[in-house]
């Protein structure tokens, strides 16, 4: 029968943490199991079994023999052999038990407790905020990251020593050497050989800015590199947009794939060669994982809500677009301080890059401060409403026209590629050419410049 002490006491099953320490002490192999994210020390409920565990691991980090004997001499130099009864414990547990043939299943046990104790503790927290009567979009906002979170299994704590690292690193880099192809599965490439290669790509957790005053065909590099990630790499892209209608965005991206001019889609003005190609173009595009949201809320809470249910619901987030930077609101629609709120906005772009493990392009308008000037190319100084921008940001490119603003130049369609900001590796300006009739950038044999730092 349930005592009411019982109910009173958290999650959590001691025999099944006292039968995962024991396979550990009396099959090395079993320790791989449990290695990395998938069991941490913090998922035992008993405090001296989280540290026999974390001496464990230690162990199997230096690819030390684990037994009952070295995990005591571990625990020994850890000064918490006392803290666990001594040895003769250790050597009861390495007794515990005879078989280890459901050792996945009570491992299982032991996290699934943790996962319940955390729900527990998050949910505690929930009801003390709501009782503290906090903001309620601050709540509901620290409720679905908490959630994301729970969904990830991410109970662990974030501060990692360097030799945790270390190992993990080691880790990738062997299983590159094994599979050079994984090595290209976890690249998101913009297929412009330059700027990957100066880039070395859009990696998760990067906020890459791209900035250009207007009619510099911003929107249409961005949909470019949406269409080369979706279609050469057949990854996940998102699109969030609130300067044009989803229907126009596609428009874009079927000229671009199919090469018939957009101006005859927009007029209808299509010929049967064009209805071919365009059918091509709609069957290859229909085969992708393009998401475009033309009507995403606008603050910042919805816009994570979205994002963070569609990485959920897909199992799959490669590359998030957002067209633009300064027609998003953080929590109210009308800010009084609009470069308060920028900063605030760059920020947490800059954070959910990292939360989500997704690269964030975000499109930014430039101030007038270009126009001023006789040198019309644009500089970090020129980024609109916050230097927050430039501060969060690890890569800036600004895209310019000469032939915007010198009708004789003999540099028509040309689109210098400035990065102003590389945190990757170096600055340098390259040579685009734009082909209007299908708002697509294509690249020059040769780069135009090359300034390092």
């Amino acid at each position: 029968m349930i005592q009411i002490d019982d109910i009173n006491l958290p999650p959590h099953n001691i025999e099944a943490e006292k039968w995962v320490l024991c396979w550990a002490l009396m099959d090395n192999d079993l320790i791989r199991m449990y290695d990395g994210d998938w069991l941490m020390s913090q998922d035992f409920y008993q405090r001296e079994h989280w540290m026999i565990y974390k001496a464990i691991q230690e162990l199997w980090t230096q690819r030390r023999t684990i037994d009952a004997l070295t995990v005591a001499d571990q625990l020994t130099k850890n000064n918490e052999i006392d803290l666990i009864w001594g040895t003769d414990y250790l050597y009861e547990l390495s007794s515990f038990l005879i078989s280890t043939s459901s050792c996945w299943e009570y491992s299982k046990i032991v996290k699934d407790k943790a996962v319940l104790r955390n729900i527990l503790k998050v949910s505690q927290k929930i009801i003390w905020d709501v009782y503290q009567q906090k903001d309620t979009s601050e709540i509901l906002d620290d409720i679905e990251k908490k959630i994301f979170e729970l969904t990830q299994q991410k109970m662990w704590d974030s501060m990692m020593k360097i030799s945790d690292i270390l190992k993990q690193r080691i880790e990738s880099y062997m299983e590159i050497v094994d599979n050079p192809e994984k090595a290209n599965e976890k690249k998101v490439l913009s297929w412009y050989s330059w700027l990957d290669n100066y880039l070395t790509w859009f990696k998760a957790w990067e906020l890459i800015i791209v900035a250009a005053r207007p009619s510099m065909w911003k929107t249409s590099f961005a949909i470019n590199i949406l269409t080369n990630v979706a279609l050469k790499q057949n990854k996940s892209v998102v699109l969030l947009t609130l300067e044009m209608q989803s229907e126009s965005i596609v428009d874009r991206i079927i000229s671009e794939v199919s090469r018939v001019p957009m101006y005859k889609i927009t007029k209808w003005n299509l010929e049967e060669e064009d209805f071919a190609n365009i059918g091509e173009a709609i069957e290859a595009l229909g085969e992708t994982k393009i998401y475009i949201d033309d009507k995403w809320a606008y603050t910042v809470p919805q816009l994570k809500s979205k994002l963070r249910k569609l990485k959920i619901e897909k199992w799959s987030l490669d590359l998030v677009i957002v067209d633009y930077l300064q027609l998003m609101h953080w929590v109210t629609y009308n800010s009084n301080n609009k470069v308060q709120e920028i900063s605030e906005i760059s920020r947490w772009l800059k954070e959910l890059s990292k939360e989500l493990e997704v690269p964030i392009i975000a499109l930014s308008q430039l101030s007038r401060a270009v126009e001023q000037r006789v040198d019309k190319k644009p500089q970090l100084s020129d980024l609109r409403e916050s230097w927050a921008i430039e501060q969060d940001a690890d890569a800036v490119i600004m895209l310019h026209r000469e032939d915007y603003y010198d009708q004789d130049t003999d540099r028509k369609w040309a689109t210098d590629v400035c990065i102003r900001k590389n945190r990757n590796w170096a600055v340098w300006e390259i040579e685009l050419q734009f082909e209007k009739e299908i708002m697509k950038f294509t690249e020059k044999a040769t780069k135009k410049s090359d300034n390092t730092y």
